[in-house]
């Protein structure tokens, strides 16, 4: 039995959070195997996967905060020292 693309589409990401049945995995890989477009969001969705738990592996890097500009500090600082 040929199923759509979508169904293809939520088998491929269903796959992505647990193991297909027999009969699901079989299907995908039939449509798979004649859809290029399908086969293709496949490789997508495998790629993303990995990318972000290549993100998540990653400790966290501080990222800087705005900077102003030094006019602007030192007006900051003429007024700070006025008061």
């Amino acid at each position: 039995m040929m199923i759509t693309c979508r169904q293809a589409a939520e088998l491929a990401s269903r796959g992505l959070d647990r193991r297909l049945s027999l009969g699901e995995r079989l299907r995908l890989r039939l449509h798979l195997a004649l859809c290029r477009s399908c086969a293709r969001y496949q490789s997508q969705l495998r790629f993303l996967r990995r990318a972000m738990t290549r993100l998540a592996r990653r400790p966290a890097e501080p990222q800087p905060g705005p900077r102003l500009p030094e006019d602007a500090r030192e007006r900051i600082r003429r007024r700070l020292g006025q008061r």
